[in-house]
């Protein structure tokens, strides 16, 4: 499995190569099944969160674009040959669709280039890392982005050390499942741990654990039940992800739906605001 490259993830080779030294390697490769579902499970409802949001974003995108490209040049040409004054505001947007009307194939070369640049830069990891460290960065989702890393790793930890590989090795093999910084802080950890402290101590100095999570590696460094309480630990910070994903979506959907209603509502507005000057100069 280990020469077969990128084949097999260097988690479940250790999970087997524990196993083969005590012939457990039918529970190893159960272990890392449950393991590899409980992983799943919570990236499955981050990205059924976000199924919605990203639909009605790309429909309200659709839209604003056939306003500008189709209907404001119409309304453009129409204006045009009626003269007359109008709202700065109103002047710009027709502006802004003649420019757009004239350059049709051109706009939409360009938005077709910077949608694949954007899926070709995406495919890159320094770019995906970089996006991740500008998530980290922001109040509301950093705290909650390392809360999820850190219910990784102690999944991760736990499923390798109920296989029976000592903690330092299992620290270096859990660091995939971090960020950069974060691998940083786990590297320090595991230099610590190889001296002989505690791993809550460890974690804490090194900002892997939450006030909850410290205390119960506690009661399991105390216990005896260390791979448990890691479990645990995973479970309640996946539980607590999940309950704030599903808030946030709740939240976010009506703020998104307002947001593109008053962008093409002040679009629509802006087209109808001469024909009510226009009215009224009648009148």
């Amino acid at each position: 499995m280990n020469e077969a490259g990128t084949q097999f993830p260097q988690i479940l080779i250790a999970g087997v190569r524990a196993s083969e030294r005590n012939g457990s390697l039918d529970e190893a490769l159960q272990r890392y099944c449950d393991y590899a579902g409980r992983m799943d499970a919570v990236k499955k409802k981050i990205a059924a969160a976000l199924i919605y949001p990203t639909l009605l974003l790309a429909v309200g995108l659709l839209v604003s674009a056939f306003l500008i490209g189709y209907v404001v040049p119409k309304f453009a040409s129409v204006y045009r040959d009626s003269g007359g004054d109008m709202p700065w505001a109103s002047a710009l947007l027709l502006d802004i669709g003649r420019l757009v009307g004239a350059h049709l194939p051109e706009a939409v070369f360009s938005a077709a280039t910077v949608l694949v640049t954007a899926v070709v830069a995406w495919s890159r990891p320094f770019v995906r890392e970089w996006v991740g460290k500008g998530l980290r960065s922001l109040p509301g989702a950093g705290p909650r982005i390392r809360i999820y890393e850190m219910a990784r790793l102690y999944r991760t930890l736990a499923m390798l050390l109920r296989g029976g590989t000592p903690i330092v090795p299992a620290l270096g093999l859990a660091s995939s499942m971090l960020s950069g910084a974060m691998r940083d802080q786990l590297a320090r950890s595991a230099r610590q741990i190889a001296q002989g402290a505690p791993i809550s101590r460890a974690f804490d100095e090194n900002g892997l654990t939450t006030p909850v999570g410290n205390r119960m590696l506690g009661v399991g460094e105390h216990g005896g039940g260390m791979v448990d309480m890691l479990e645990r630990i995973a479970d309640y910070h996946d539980d607590e992800t999940a309950r704030w994903v599903d808030w946030a979506s709740r939240l976010f959907e009506p703020l998104m739906m307002a947001l593109l209603g008053l962008v093409i509502g002040g679009v629509v507005i802006l087209l109808y605001m001469p024909i009510f000057d226009l009215a009224g100069t009648v009148q």
